[in-house]
């Protein structure tokens, strides 16, 4: 008979060897270099665990967020991701009816923010379609009215969080029946380590958002974090730019999902999945969950949108 026999795993951390806590060790370990650090010694290559260096060795950069000569450029920029992200959630079936909204700030009046008209599907969103509305809910740009619902709860998150620039809202599927529980993430997989410590729970239920006091609640129950868990309601992501928004969004979908296929064959089986420790959580959320990598990750989507509809959505 096979017995089991622990075997020391080791991680190497920025050049060095550090092993796992519970087993002895020689190397001293000591906290590794920050993002910052990294990024100032060999550039965002590194920080985005990309590797860059020809035979030649000419370095081959990864790409970024751009920079914008005038805030008109960047305005547009946000405009044509923000249409774009609507196409993808629809490819994604995270629309439901009327239900569901996408928003990013407006680098020029910052106080405003762009977002979809109620009554349009999202598969149909140009540039041309969206709408731009001030802080107390009017349209200041589009001919068409925007959901209350929406308004509430964008208008309150983008108040409390002005380090970020969009946030994302749908009913999906996995989403919103994992909402049903009101709880928060286990940190069974890698991908879930995006949100360790960045997501949080609004355990309460009141119909559909339509007062700002709620919206504002829920900007509290997000607190500092990237996402927030709408018990029987859904899912919310916010981030430094619209890209970043919509993958952690559509991460956070996934996540739920793996987490209630987890649950369910852990309720068939009796087996307890095996929760990631802080160490290595902690860690793992610097290589996956940070702004830069939400904005990269979101990109390959947007390429690939941009192609199935040859840019139809840059109307």
């Amino acid at each position: 008979m096979l017995s089991r026999v622990r075997v020391p795993i080791h991680h190497r951390r920025a050049g060095v060897l550090v092993a796992r806590r519970g087993f002895q060790s020689r190397t001293r370990f000591f906290k590794p270099p920050t993002a910052a650090a990294l990024a100032h010694e060999e550039g965002e290559n590194v920080v985005l665990g990309a590797l860059g260096k020809t035979t030649s060795g000419k370095r081959l950069k990864i790409r970024t967020y751009p920079t914008f000569e005038r805030l008109e450029d960047e305005r547009l920029y946000r405009k044509q991701h923000l249409a774009a992200a609507f196409r993808i959630f629809a490819e994604r079936g995270f629309d439901e009816g009327v239900a569901g909204h996408i928003s990013v700030r407006d680098p020029i009046l910052t106080d405003h923010f762009w977002l979809n008209p109620l009554s349009m599907h999202f598969s149909q969103i140009c540039v041309s379609d969206l709408i731009l509305a001030d802080e107390n809910g009017n349209i200041v740009e589009g001919n068409q009215p925007i959901n209350a619902a929406a308004f509430a709860i964008h208008s309150e998150v983008h108040k409390a969080r002005p380090d970020t620039n969009a946030a994302c809202h749908a009913h999906s599927v996995a989403g919103k029946a994992f909402s049903a529980f009101g709880r928060h993430l286990d940190m069974i997989t890698q991908d879930s380590l995006r949100f360790y410590k960045s997501h949080g729970v609004y355990d309460q239920f009141g119909g559909a958002v339509l007062d700002r006091e709620e919206g504002k609640r829920i900007a509290t129950a997000l607190g500092d974090g990237k996402a927030v868990i709408l018990q029987n309601h859904g899912l919310l992501t916010v981030g430094q730019s619209l890209d970043e928004a919509a993958f952690w969004f559509m991460s956070l979908d996934r996540t739920c999902q793996a987490q209630l296929l987890v649950d369910a064959a852990a309720a068939g089986s009796g087996n307890k999945p095996k929760i990631i420790q802080d160490e290595e959580a902690a860690f793992t959320y610097q290589q996956v969950g940070t702004p830069a990598k939400g904005w990269l990750a979101f990109q390959s989507y947007y390429d690939e949108i941009l192609a199935k509809t040859g840019g139809d959505f840059l109307r």
